[in-house]
């Protein structure tokens, strides 16, 4: 698109130059054409604004259209039914908190407090000094059998792959993890050297596919991966289960996408689709899973490992702590994602339909591993539609120690959800392998903006805290969120997810509405022996 137009208003300047050499009133028409071609020369030579070096002129209509519509408009309320990923308030707040512009609103609360689904922190009549606070709160991800434990951000960039993903996109999100000294999880289409050049910490994530740690029939390779995992780079290893846009399906990169250096990386062949299993070769049980822990944590030198999923049939997670209890191995950490979580392409009944959403599923886990006094050694990573201040303090109140987000962070870096993510034809450059398009996204500049959106972010959720009179994330219970439930019913999360007893999973009787799952659950399998009648 760009070189179209200079060759465009080229080829225009000269017509008119021609033809006004010999009719000079013609020559009046560079009045009209002569600011369109500076103004397009302008858009093109700029590196601010992706969409509109790509789109000179052209791209100038979304900000149009944004300037002529009502103010009010800007924070109506959209379905998130739809695809929409992000209601108009929540991508202001984002695209704002990456400019490190105002972001305090005019006319007080922009949402329905009386709508059933409205939730609030409830905060203390003596706050906290901000200075009394940890502005910058830490956790450290490692438990006994962990060598080099890592001291990671509340707030860290989700999973999201080269591949689908720009060389410029991964190198924008890299290098804001730099900047504001948080982590990158590389997403599970392996470790390209984009993440690699920023120096920004990452999550190595290994899926179902093993890409870049893969024999030639997609089995797992040790010494591919150990020659990886030692990397200084990488702080730590997630294996992913499942993923919340679509648990119990695999994932596929088109080949459209699979240019020469992504199959290089993926040690996958040029020019095809690649497909990832819906399920693992390393492991099929909850004992042998434990093993694949142990066995990642020993190639990588003692490094923390974990694994993601989405909770699905509980009695599975259940049966993953029992082998816990039986073989003494735990992960260092577990990431849960919701079914609400997104991706670049999946079904639609997969998107919408499967996958226990984030807040029950988050309840869930951090109450089993209670339940079964696992807790201590594990943290907990939230994930899905994290993308404010208010959102980390909802997942440290079910008992998240960290959150991480996607989405948040590709509006970050220029994404305007065109929804072009599977075509090829990302107009911002951010979900294109497309060169003539992901040049157009400027790294320098949107690595700075990611960093400020994680700062301004992590901040925000440090002042909610101080509001409540509370120091660090740890402090933080479900007692402290209310949500209105209905018309006249208010509930804290306390009250609509109580609370486990401290190894209560143990031994029987165990708490009412875990028996089954706990009984019909085993180390053994993940098959549920559960029958009904």
């Amino acid at each position: 698109m760009r070189s179209k137009f200079i060759l465009f208003s080229i080829a225009i300047c000269l017509a008119i130059g021609t033809v006004g050499f010999f009719y000079h009133k013609v020559l009046w028409a560079f009045v009209v054409v002569g600011p369109i071609v500076l103004l397009g020369l302008k858009d093109v030579l700029q590196t601010k604004h992706s969409l509109i070096h790509n789109f000179p002129l052209v791209g100038r209509m979304r900000w149009w259209a944004e300037w002529m519509r009502p103010k009010v408009y800007q924070y109506f309320i959209e379905s998130d039914t739809d695809g929409a990923p992000y209601n108009r308030l929540s991508r202001n707040v984002i695209y704002q908190r990456s400019k490190k512009a105002t972001d305090s609103t005019p006319f007080g609360t922009q949402l329905n407090v009386y709508e059933t689904g409205y939730e609030w922190l409830n905060h203390s009549i003596s706050p906290l000094p901000l200075e009394k606070g940890e502005h910058n709160p830490r956790v450290l991800v490692g438990g006994p059998d962990c060598k080099q434990p890592y001291s990671a951000s509340i707030f860290n960039v989700s999973a999201m792959s080269f591949g689908s993903l720009s060389q410029n996109a991964i190198m924008a999100l890299n290098g804001g993890a730099k900047l504001g000294g948080f982590a990158h999880n590389s997403g599970e289409g392996g470790m390209s050297p984009y993440h690699l050049a920023p120096g920004g910490d990452i999550i190595w994530q290994i899926g179902t596919g093993y890409f870049g740690c893969r024999n030639s029939d997609g089995t797992f390779n040790p010494s591919a991966f150990a020659e990886r995992a030692v990397l200084p780079n990488v702080k730590m290893i997630e294996i992913k289960l499942s993923q919340g846009a679509k648990p119990g399906h695999g994932g596929i990169l088109p080949a459209a996408k699979v240019t020469e250096e992504i199959a290089k990386i993926r040690l996958v062949e040029k020019g095809k689709d690649v497909l990832s299993p819906s399920y693992h070769k390393a492991f099929s049980t909850p004992l042998e899973l434990l093993a694949f822990i142990k066995q990642l944590r020993e190639l990588s030198g003692g490094k923390p490992i974990g694994f993601k999923l989405c909770i699905g049939q509980k009695s599975q997670f259940i049966a993953i702590c029992k082998a816990m209890i039986k073989t003494g191995i735990m992960p260092d950490f577990i990431t849960v994602d919701g079914g609400e979580g997104g991706t670049g392409a999946a079904p639609l009944e997969f998107s919408n339909s499967v996958g226990m959403p984030l807040r029950e599923g988050l309840a869930f886990v951090y109450d089993a591993l209670n339940g079964f006094g696992l807790k201590k050694h594990i943290k907990i990573i939230a994930s899905g539609k994290v993308h404010t201040g208010f959102d980390l303090v909802k997942n440290f109140s079910l008992g998240a120690d960290m959150c991480n987000g996607a989405r948040a962070m590709l509006l970050a870096i220029g994404c305007i959800q065109a929804l072009e993510c599977n075509t090829n034809k990302c107009p911002t450059g951010v979900a294109t392998q497309n060169p003539n398009l992901y040049k157009g996204l400027n790294v320098d500049h949107k690595k700075v903006r990611v960093a400020n959106y994680h700062h301004e972010t992590v901040k925000a959720a440090v002042e909610l805290m101080s509001a409540a009179g509370i120091e660090h994330p740890d402090n933080l219970h479900r007692s402290h969120i209310y949500r209105r439930v209905s018309a006249n019913q208010i509930q804290t999360y306390a009250e609509m997810y109580p609370y486990l007893l401290k190894g209560s999973l143990l031994e029987a009787p165990y708490p009412v509405g875990w028996e089954l799952d706990v009984m019909h659950s085993s180390e053994e399998t993940f098959s549920n022996s559960l029958r009904y009648a």
